[in-house]
Order: structure tokens, then C-alpha cells, then sequence
């Protein structure tokens, strides 16, 4: 059977904060990660993420003018497919378990897993990472 072409594994990043933003981006960008889209608040990070259809979410817990949970449900309710990692500072066993039992795949806290977050992106993408 011939080997078929993987396209890039897409990712959406939702975070308030652009200085994690573009530390994210430079860091799944090196492991051939392609960032389609990023955003704030949580009503632009669902428009986003419902218009660029990616595989895996990066979702931080607090966004401007909300949360992430808002982001995970309205998207979880239109487009099961996505895949989420939460990423956050607010890692606390209640955000964990909270996130977790709302269809999150993994949950990293930005302060100690940073180096961890291309991995857990490609396996709750069901992809390898190389």
C-alpha cells in the first residue's frame, strides 16, 4: 500500500496573553506544527476555531472577558472533532478535573510543562510528533 502525505497538524491558540501566544507558536512552529489561527476573548477564539476547523485547540483556562471552558462547550457542542489541550497557570485539581470531565484530551500547566505541550498536541491529535 503506497504511503500517503500527512498535511501539517493544525492548531488554534486561545490566550489572553501575546507574549505566551508567540512562545507557543515558535515552539509547535519547530515541531512542524502549523498555528492557523490565535485569539483573546472567547467569543473570537470560537469564531476562530468554528472558521479555520483546526485539529488540536491550545486553551488557557482565563481569557479576556471570560473563560476557556465557554470556548471548550460552544465548540465541543458544534464541532466534536476538536481536540482540546488546556494550557494554564490556573492548574488547580478542580480546573483539572472540571476541564477534564468537560471532552479535554490533556491539561498542562504553563510553569512546569511548557516542554511538553508539541507532545500532547500530537497525541490528542492521534498524530505523531517526529
Amino acid at each position: 500500500m503506497p504511503s500517503r502525505t500527512v498535511s501539517h497538524l493544525k492548531v488554534f491558540l486561545a490566550d489572553d496573553s501575546p507574549a505566551i501566544r508567540q512562545r507557543v507558536n515558535a515552539l509547535l512552529g519547530s515541531a512542524d506544527i502549523a498555528v492557523v489561527g490565535e485569539a483573546a476573548t472567547p467569543q473570537s477564539c470560537i469564531d476562530g476555531i468554528l472558521s479555520s476547523h483546526p485539529d488540536v485547540v491550545v486553551l488557557d483556562v482565563a481569557l479576556e472577558g471570560g473563560n476557556g471552558l465557554q470556548v471548550l462547550r460552544a465548540v465541543r457542542a458544534a464541532d466534536p472533532a476538536v481536540a482540546f489541550v488546556v494550557f494554564s497557570n490556573n492548574s488547580g485539581p478542580a480546573y483539572r478535573k472540571r476541564y477534564l470531565g468537560e471532552g479535554a484530551a490533556r491539561f498542562l500547566d504553563k510553569s512546569t510543562e511548557f516542554d511538553q505541550l508539541a507532545q500532547a498536541v500530537a497525541t490528542a491529535s492521534g498524530r505523531a510528533v517526529h
